[in-house]
């Protein structure tokens, strides 16, 4: 082993490595180069990749490209990886935009075979977009933002111009966009004068008024922020007309309850509110749902009311008693209690009944097309052969659905509604189907089974709720709602819409978190990277930091804006920065030997677990021994010192949080200079120096005894894209470094009693929750959140 002594001056300047020279001759740039060279994954992989591609010199576009494959390459395709280069040297792939399909087609890909077909369309290979077709672009996309170049002449933002004509032509060339771009802002604008040379101003920070001074008065607080449920009307005013149903023959229905019928629903109800959560049980609970239970569930204990927890199970095959039990436990961890647990099948018997009556009415029919005549007929604005069959024999056939003596696929009893109307949903919507599937909560009894756009509406009537809430989609679906409960004389609920969940960088749809569980692309339905509300409790997040979130953002019928995920991580942060406190973890460790420190000696420290502690207070403390051989990150140690760097250099010294200021006398090397097996240093017992940088750090409890050893997991967003779910390969958008696991942890002793439902502070690090993969004597910690956003800013301190 050999050693190296550093003193103030530091060690003696090194000759520069050999892979430099190669990395400056493929074209990249000294500090390119130089940062390769700091990472030494980067630099095996990117000279893994030079020598794959067989070149010593290459064009600097190349060489980009092939220093991408060395930073972003998928680990778990690396079989392909010289198929990649070889595209890249011949040009085939030649923009970082095909350079980025590839990267994801091949992350999806793994390690099967590759279709060079499929594979060259997915990268854009040779395709060629023409200048013409850049202008023909560029004039659209100038066009569009026209009124926003005008206002802000040359302050417009150039990026964001490039980025809309980039998405139209993703393989064009992206100098010659920008080119055209600048080019043509001349031809709008003119010359740039003097105003649009000047710098912006900058407003001066004013002081902050003293508080007896303060005479302004801010705006109070809309009744709607102080109350999001004042929105809504009282069950006794739900008599008003609903809706307007027009019909293809100029006839229209007028929606609203008669004065009887309302008189009788309030008499039931006693004029209380009554809503209902009513998800599906074919999957786990997301975040989207509870906006939904905030809403169902927050209205009726606002009023005073009562909340359903309604099971809409009209599909069996879809349906498993797991999804029952999740939903059921969740909806009680996100602090809502039902009024009620019922479920759709509760009420086949009545569902039923109420279809005979609508066959008797003549304003139903049992069909025998099958799915894609049903489909063509729509478009086609065409009525079914057995729309106009005899209601004796609908009734006949509809009693053989009814006893399993029709095989399934060969009829369904469909709503006599308006197959020429311009709105699809009511183009003769199916009522009821035919499944020979046993049902999880009603058993073998029925064979034929309610559509969702049947039994909603009417169950909705039969348990009289006043407030039918949901989401913005379902808005065309409210003259068909409306239509079965006036043709039946039913009460009508007040239907409302409000604007759907979606948060960035991830998926909300349950058939696109079902793939995702089930071909194993993430852990199972409670995988902390994704958004189901079992994912987040696993991740640490508490549902109270939920509902704040929910609550801050409004009961809205704005828009499906998508909500960015920094907005949610900002309630986390603010929660657990109350609640948990502070430890000393250091993820990936770098040992220091403390010379001046005698071997054996132990110094017990006192360390806060709440920063505004008063020392004076003991149980806001823990202990953490200072011992001879204590542990740093490693990313917290470097050979060369810099104004901007804040950790240890040789020469150089830090304090160590809670403990003493130490500083580096000397490195120790492994095999080779690239491994640095110890640092040595000497520790400040009287505390005299007062160093810049801070860090956190662990040291053995006795001597030759490892620290305590966990198992932490760290979590970035699962998908690399803003809005994946506008992605036709959503897929193959997934971000391979979503999570990371290390396993050789080391952590103060305080955290070695931690157990299932603990939060913590990890200094430096973040904030971490035990997971439930723990055991007492193998603790595992997630990752909730880090301690600043993508942006920089940190949560309250």
């Amino acid at each position: 082993m050999a050693t190296a002594s550093g003193g103030d001056k530091g060690p003696p300047a090194a000759a520069p490595p050999p892979q430099l020279e190669s990395f400056l001759a493929i074209g990249l740039d000294q500090r390119t180069a130089e940062n390769a060279l700091a990472n030494r994954k980067v630099t095996a992989n990117l000279t893994a990749v030079i020598a794959e591609a067989g070149v010593t010199r290459c064009d600097k576009s190349v060489g980009n490209l092939l220093y991408t494959v060395a930073t972003k390459y998928p680990a778990n395709a690396l079989v392909h990886r010289p198929d990649l280069i070889k595209y890249i040297l011949s040009e085939k792939i030649k923009s970082s935009a095909q350079l980025d399909a590839a990267l994801s087609f091949l992350s999806t890909l793994g390690p099967d075979s590759l279709d060079p077909v499929k594979f060259e369309e997915a990268c854009g290979v040779g395709i060629f977009v023409s200048f013409e077709e850049i202008q023909s672009t560029v004039t659209d996309v100038l066009n569009e933002n026209m009124e926003a170049i005008v206002e802000q002449r040359y302050r417009i933002n150039v990026g964001s111009l490039c980025g809309q004509v980039r998405k139209r032509q993703p393989w064009g060339d992206a100098k010659s966009v920008k080119e055209e771009i600048e080019k043509r802002l001349v031809e709008i604008l003119g010359p740039k004068t003097e105003a649009d040379n000047a710098k912006p101003m900058k407003k001066k920070k004013e002081k902050p008024a003293k508080v007896e001074e303060e005479k302004t008065v801010s705006a109070p607080p809309s009744e709607e922020e102080l109350n999001p449920y004042s929105i809504f009307p009282q069950p006794v005013e739900n008599f008003k007309v609903h809706t307007e149903i027009f019909f293809s023959d100029g006839n229209i229905w007028r929606a609203h309850n008669s004065k009887s019928i309302l008189e009788k629903h309030l008499k039931v109800t006693g004029g209380k509110v009554m809503t209902r959560f009513p998800p599906e049980p074919n999957g786990y609970l997301h975040i989207g749902h509870a906006k939904a239970m905030f809403i169902d569930f927050g209205l009726a204990k606002e009023r005073n009311g009562h909340c359903y927890l309604r099971f809409d199970d009209t599909n069996p095959e879809a349906e498993k008693k797991e999804y029952i039990d999740h939903i059921q436990e969740i909806v009680t961890w996100m602090g809502w209690e039902p009024y009620k647990v019922t479920y759709t099948s509760d009420y086949f018997q009545d569902l039923y009944e109420l279809a005979i009556c609508l066959i008797q009415k003549g304003l139903a029919y049992v069909d025998h097309q099958t799915p894609e005549e049903i489909k063509e007929y729509r478009e086609k604005k065409m009525n079914s052969p057995w729309r106009d069959r005899p209601i004796e024999e609908s009734l006949k056939l509809f009693e053989d659905m009814r006893h399993g003596l029709i095989a399934e696929g060969k009829a369904t009893l469909r709503m006599k509604q308006d197959m020429q109307n311009d709105n699809k949903n009511m183009a003769d919507l199916i009522a009821y189907r035919i499944k020979f599937t046993p049902h999880p909560h009603a058993g073998d009894k029925w064979f034929i089974y309610p559509s969702y756009d049947y039994a909603h509406c009417l169950v909705d009537s039969l348990e009289n709720i006043t407030h039918s809430l949901c989401t913005l989609e379902f808005d065309i679906r409210r003259p068909s709602y409306y239509w079965l409960l006036v043709a039946l004389g039913q009460y009508q609920p007040y239907v409302w819409e409000y604007s759907r969940l979606n948060i960035s960088n991830n998926v909300m749809s349950k058939r696109k978190l079902n793939r995702l569980v089930t071909d194993k692309w993430v852990d199972g339905w409670d995988d902390p990277r994704l958004l189901t509300l079992a994912g987040l409790r696993r991740r640490g997040v508490s549902s109270t930091a939920i509902n704040s979130f929910i609550r801050g953002m409004g009961i809205t019928r704005s828009d499906n804006s998508l909500i960015r995920m920094e907005r949610l991580e900002y309630h986390i942060r603010e929660e657990l920065n109350t609640v948990a406190p502070r430890a000393l973890v250091v993820l990936h460790p770098l040992k220091v030997v403390i010379t001046n420190l005698d071997y054996g000696t132990i110094i017990s420290l006192d360390a806060k677990m709440w920063p505004n502690a008063p020392d004076s207070d003991a149980s806001a403390h823990y202990k953490v021994p200072f011992s001879r051989t204590l542990y740093i990150e490693q990313s917290d140690f470097r050979l060369k010192d810099s104004k901007d760097f804040y950790g240890l250099a040789p020469g150089k010294s830090v304090l160590l949080r809670h403990a003493f200021p130490i500083k580096c006398t000397e490195v120790v090397y492994g095999d080779n200079p690239d491994s640095i097996v110890e640092i040595r240093a000497e520790y400040d017992s009287s505390k005299a120096t007062k160093p810049k940088g801070v860090l956190h750090w662990v040291a053995e409890p006795s001597p030759g005894v490892e620290p305590l050893k966990v198992e932490v997991r760290l979590f970035e967003k699962l998908f690399l894209s803003e809005n994946p779910a506008e992605l036709e390969d959503w897929l193959g958008d997934l971000n391979p470094q979503s999570k990371e696991v290390i396993k050789g942890a080391y952590a103060v002793p305080s955290l070695a009693n931690a157990v299932l439902g603990d939060k913590f502070q990890f200094e430096r690090l973040g904030y971490f929750s035990v997971d439930s993969d723990s055991t007492p004597e193998a603790l595992v910690f997630n990752r909730t959140v880090t301690l600043k956003d993508s942006y920089g800013k940190a949560g309250p301190k």
